[in-house]
């Protein structure tokens, strides 16, 4: 009997024992051990499912079927490369892709903070494979050192029970248990040790900016980004890129409720989301707070329902943009934005002048455009008989919503064909060909459009680059088209016919769209290729290996993109962004 007792208490002792232990080995989250002055946090809260995405059997075929791969891989130095994970995976006993999962699938912590700080915590999920990864590379920048005749530089120090290293004299890190800790500078791995003995030390999980910006993250994000953006506009150079918006009224209008937001907030958070091949990417900042005299102000719907029309869709579309941008109210505001009238601002006002015949040109004619303002822009398709250009360029149109197009279709064909005269006059001066005016009917739509004559040209497959261009104008119901080429003028009538058929209503909270189809992307790259790689031998003294090796990269990286899509609006007092790329695999 006694013996039962003892060793029923024996047993009980060792189970609360190494449940104590257990529980001694438990961390905290790290984000808990990161200083509440960071100033940017990346927190990759479920590492396996970022490389299952980009790390998965189709993925990886995908990658090594492409010509560039292949190439590179025939290189001595890509080989040499591949050595090297090799010798890894030896040494830590698995697969590289295994190994990368069990080194950090738990988590990833990076963190900036002030004078330079630079804190990285790597959550284990097995921590036998981290000691052997920390023996591995200490072997490496031991035998680095020896080569170097550095034979110090490579040491250990204990503290608070704990070995910390340093592999070059700068950085330290340490282990504790699963988790390994490095900071950039070693004085600076101490401010994170302490948590461990410090429970009540303030940590960024504890300040309000960042648990505010963590709650638009939302749950099921993979990775997340706290960036506390006040310390970030006090430095000069961030600074200086948010006040040249004061000086071009372009680029005013095209990021309107942008840089507002941004400036004028406390923080900004970006989740990243994985569905179905696309990474979605949401961000958000607190700015509530809109200047009535700031460019936001006549770029943020000002009624309920108000908001950006959806993205119009023509055959072999690169591009579709849609703004909500009050034109009217932003020209009549130019004085107050801009106080230095630049030299470009005053050329636009005098060209618009001779084009409107005198009209004012913010009552009477911005202010017959409507807040909505649509772009698109497609690849051609040359017809052989007209012709080919040696460069081949995109298509683009402007699609503006006007108020009264009754009254102001003729107001607008005046100023098109002025427009063209003053082309024609000046290049006629020179000698040079001019353009051709035509009217054509397409979709119910008479619509003017000009062109540059091939008729007399024996080689028509290595035009100039000004055969890219037959501009147009046409004005189906209440909408204006200014396209580049009369084709895309065609598509666009087509597609306004079908909205307006159906009756398309504005996307609501949203003031600026953008599409980009990679597919007609890469086409038009590609026809362009060969131009581009002596442009590139010109330009840059390449050769044309180096040249070629440059752009097929270029064309390679756009091709493993399918489509991207980015949303910008306001709702709940928020400012926010969506994010949409699908990859190509």
């Amino acid at each position: 009997m006694f013996r039962k007792l003892v060793f029923v208490l024996t047993l009980t002792l060792t189970t609360f024992m190494s449940y104590t232990t257990a529980a001694e080995q438990t961390l905290p989250p790290a984000i808990q051990w990161i200083p509440e002055d960071a100033v940017i946090v990346l927190e990759v809260t479920r590492p396996k499912a970022l490389i299952e995405a980009f790390c998965n059997d189709k993925a990886t075929a995908t990658i090594t079927a492409l010509p560039l791969y292949k190439q590179q891989a025939s290189k001595p130095q890509f080989k040499e490369f591949l050595n090297i994970v090799s010798f890894i995976e030896t040494t830590l006993g698995t697969d590289w892709r295994t190994g990368l999962e069990k080194l950090t699938g738990a988590g990833i912590t990076l963190a900036v903070c002030p004078e330079d700080t630079v804190f990285l915590i790597i959550d284990a999920e097995d921590e036998q494979i981290l000691e052997r990864f920390h023996e591995f590379f200490l072997n490496v920048a031991r035998s680095e050192a020896e080569k170097k005749g550095k034979y110090n530089i490579v040491k250990s120090k204990e503290y608070q029970g704990l070995t910390a290293w340093t592999f070059d004299g700068k950085e330290a890190h340490t282990i504790i248990g699963k988790r390994l800790i490095f900071a950039n500078k070693a004085k600076k791995l101490k401010d994170i040790v302490q948590y461990r003995s410090q429970a009540n030390k303030a940590s960024v999980a504890a300040n309000p900016a960042y648990q505010a910006a963590k709650q638009t993250v939302g749950t099921d994000a993979i990775a997340q980004i706290f960036i506390n953006l006040k310390p970030l506009m006090g430095i000069p150079q961030v600074a200086q890129i948010f006040s040249q918006q004061n000086e071009n009224p372009l680029a005013a209008l095209a990021f309107a409720g942008i840089f507002e937001a941004t400036h004028d907030s406390n923080w900004l958070a970006l989740g990243l989301h994985i569905e179905n091949n696309t990474l979605v990417f949401r961000a958000s900042v607190d700015s509530k707070k809109v200047a009535a005299t700031s460019p936001a102000a006549f770029a943020l719907p000002k009624k309920r329902g108000e908001g950006v029309f959806p993205n119009l869709s023509v055959p072999r579309q690169i591009a579709a943009l849609s703004f909500y941008r009050d034109l009217h109210q932003f020209y009549s505001a130019k004085d107050e934005l801009f106080p230095e009238r630049t030299s470009g601002l005053i050329f636009f006002e005098n060209m618009m002048g001779i084009f409107f015949s005198g009209r004012d040109l913010t009552e009477e004619v911005l202010a017959e455009t409507k807040p909505e303002i649509r772009f698109v822009v497609a690849e051609q398709d040359f017809d052989s008989a007209i012709g080919t250009p040696q460069i081949q360029l995109p298509a683009f149109a402007v699609i503006l919503r006007l108020q009264n197009p009754e009254q102001f279709n003729e107001v607008a064909e005046e100023a098109w064909q002025k427009a063209l005269g003053l082309i024609n006059f000046t290049r006629g001066q020179q000698a040079m060909q001019g353009l051709i005016i035509d009217r054509t009917v397409h979709g119910g739509t008479k619509f003017s459009m000009a062109y540059f004559s091939t008729s007399g040209l024996d080689e028509k497959n290595n035009l100039e680059q000004r055969f890219n261009i037959r501009p147009a104008l046409a004005m189906p119901g209440e909408y204006l088209i200014l396209s580049s080429t009369d084709d895309l003028a065609r598509d666009l009538i087509d597609s306004l016919n079908r909205e307006m058929q159906h009756n398309v209503k504005p996307v609501a909270n949203t003031h600026s769209l953008v599409e980009i189809d990679t597919a007609q992307l890469t086409s038009i790259l590609k026809a362009n290729r060969d131009t581009m790689v002596r442009s590139d031998m010109v330009k840059k003294g390449s050769s044309q290996e180096e040249a070629e090796t440059g752009i097929d990269m270029l064309i390679t990286l756009v091709k493993l993109i399918e489509r991207a899509k980015l949303g910008l609006g306001t709702h709940e007092g928020l400012t926010k962004a969506r994010l949409e790329i699908k990859l190509n695999l």
